[in-house]
């Protein structure tokens, strides 16, 4: 049986299974914390964002724009294993977005153009696996135009080919003409094996109410599926009296981890947004420990 992820430190994610992992995210109860970071930039120079998020409280680490085929992070030294090495510095599971865009999708928007190695594909589910990520979102940047549709027909995929927990979703419409939440769009997830489903965080996008999510929620944990909340919408780099807001709305919600996004400056949340998230979901006690334990525990 996994520790819940709140008593977890370094040596334990080292060998920690798919399983167990979420077993130890289920096993903390609304009090895990992701920080997505976008990795061709860095908050502070010298450091990785990834680095930063830990520091503030962060239990999983979220890659934003990088390509699977050419790695690139910023404040990273020249590795060619960048994930393991990242995962070393951090001491926490590391995951990567991978964008599953529908080039028939009905746009709100002129519709953005992204490399291959950041697409939800077959080679970059592979890719995925031979640079050791623990997870993979499938999700959209604003303006890719990933819908629900391709969003299911990547999970297919990924279920056959990528070895880690898969989180699938939408937090805001990525530029899409389409429902952001639907319940529909969550037992098809379901039903084709999304380990967490994920939703965006309530108050961050309109018409999304607390019933929307818990309904969502509810439809999840009757097939033993977690969820996880996003704020994604660039609230994340507001103040941290609605971070606390958020936080607490998806925690009555019943969301199983709480992402936070980068639109801060430098590509992640301003650090006191992320500290906030988690003194509001776990109090100063687990705080302290997500922030304090070292990698050599």
């Amino acid at each position: 049986m996994a520790k819940r992820l709140l008593s977890c430190y370094a040596s334990d994610f080292k060998t920690m299974t798919k399983e167990e992992l979420k077993l130890a995210i289920k096993a903390s109860e609304g009090r895990t914390i992701l920080s997505e970071n976008v990795v061709t930039t860095s908050a502070s120079p010298g450091l990785t964002n990834a680095e930063i998020a830990r520091a503030f409280g962060a239990d999983l680490i979220l890659l934003n724009v990088l390509d699977l085929f050419n790695p690139v992070i910023n404040g990273l030294s020249d590795t060619d294993q960048p994930i393991k090495r990242l995962k070393e510095m951090t001491g926490r599971p590391v995951g990567v977005n991978l964008e599953p865009v529908d080039s028939s999708a009905q746009m709100n928007e002129d519709q953005l153009q992204i490399s291959k190695g950041r697409k939800a594909l077959k080679e970059t589910f592979i890719k995925a696996n031979e640079l050791g990520f623990d997870f993979i979102c499938l999700t959209g940047n604003p303006g890719t135009g990933v819908s629900h549709k391709e969003i299911i027909e990547a999970l297919k995929i990924a279920k056959q080919t990528f070895n880690g927990v898969i989180i699938a979703g939408k937090m805001h419409g990525s530029g899409v003409s389409e429902s952001i939440v639907s319940l529909t769009a969550v037992e098809e997830l379901i039903e084709h094996g999304a380990d967490i489903i994920l939703l965006p965080a309530i108050g961050t996008v309109p018409g999304v109410s607390l019933d929307d999510i818990s309904n969502a929620v509810k439809i999840a944990r009757q097939q033993n599926v977690l969820t996880m909340s996003a704020i994604g919408t660039s609230q994340e780099s507001a103040s941290p009296e609605l971070i606390r807001e958020i936080a607490l709305s998806n925690k009555i919600a019943g969301v199983d981890i709480h992402h936070i996004g980068d639109a801060g400056y430098g590509g992640i949340a301003p650090y006191q947004n992320i500290l906030e998230l988690s003194r509001t979901i776990r109090g100063d006690r687990h705080t302290i420990a997500r922030i304090a334990g070292s990698n050599l525990r």
